[in-house]
């Protein structure tokens, strides 16, 4: 029995699961890639479709490596104070590394560098954690949490019509919910008394049909 015991096998050896969650969690921060000379760019960005065990079971790995890159955001902004000032090896770049700027901008980015390395060791790719510390912790900021969205698909998976579902990024690809519009009862509503009423057509005149009566009387009695 596995009691006490947290998280779901996925019917693989801890080994594999633990690479398989690293490879969910690095494809949901490379759909994010620049991708003007990428002949596999992803269709939707920010969005991953796996399984629904998998995506909860990869949902917290996810959350946690972008709380760890929000994390250092304030460190990051303190140590562009004193970034280096020209390229590296020129005389800028030298003058720059003798000064005491050097010393705070590296006691600043040191936080930075190890968030930087423990993200790494969590997912285990250099370009998705670079992607995450530069594009998406930046995007939630004032956001406390809750940084991903699971949505299940209605279609089962071919073959073993297992349960499938949809892992992506909150802000990414949020649906917004349109409303109708306010009917307007302008048209129905009564005249003010202000506004002018609408003359009223004129009654046509009888006269023509009172002396068509009275020719007929007058013809009956003569009769």
């Amino acid at each position: 029995m596995r009691h006490r015991r947290k998280g779901r096998t996925l019917g693989r050896s801890p080994s594999h699961r633990k690479a398989l969650l690293k490879n969910l969690a690095s494809a949901l921060f490379l759909t994010e890639r620049d991708a003007t000379y990428d002949d596999n760019a992803p269709k939707v960005t920010g969005r991953i479709t796996t399984t629904l065990h998998k995506a909860k079971e990869v949902r917290p790995l996810v959350e946690k490596c972008i709380t760890i890159a929000k994390k250092t955001l304030p460190s990051a902004e303190e140590a562009e104070k004193f970034a280096p000032k020209g390229e590296r090896g020129s005389d800028a770049y030298k003058k720059w590394r003798e000064s005491d700027d050097w010393s705070k901008w590296a006691a600043a980015r040191a936080p930075v560098v190890a968030a930087r390395r423990r993200v790494i060791r969590l997912i285990g790719d250099k370009q998705a954690a670079k992607i995450l510390f530069d594009t998406i912790a930046e995007r939630y900021v004032d956001r406390p949490g809750g940084y991903t969205r699971i949505m299940r698909l209605a279609t089962p998976r071919l073959g073993d019509a297992g349960q499938r579902a949809v892992l992506e990024l909150v802000g990414q690809n949020d649906r917004v919910k349109r409303k109708a519009e306010k009917p307007s009862f302008e048209d129905d509503q009564p005249a003010s008394e202000d506004e002018p009423k609408a003359e009223k057509p004129e009654a046509e005149s009888t006269d023509a049909a009172d002396q068509s009566e009275a020719e007929t009387a007058s013809a009956k009695k003569e009769d």
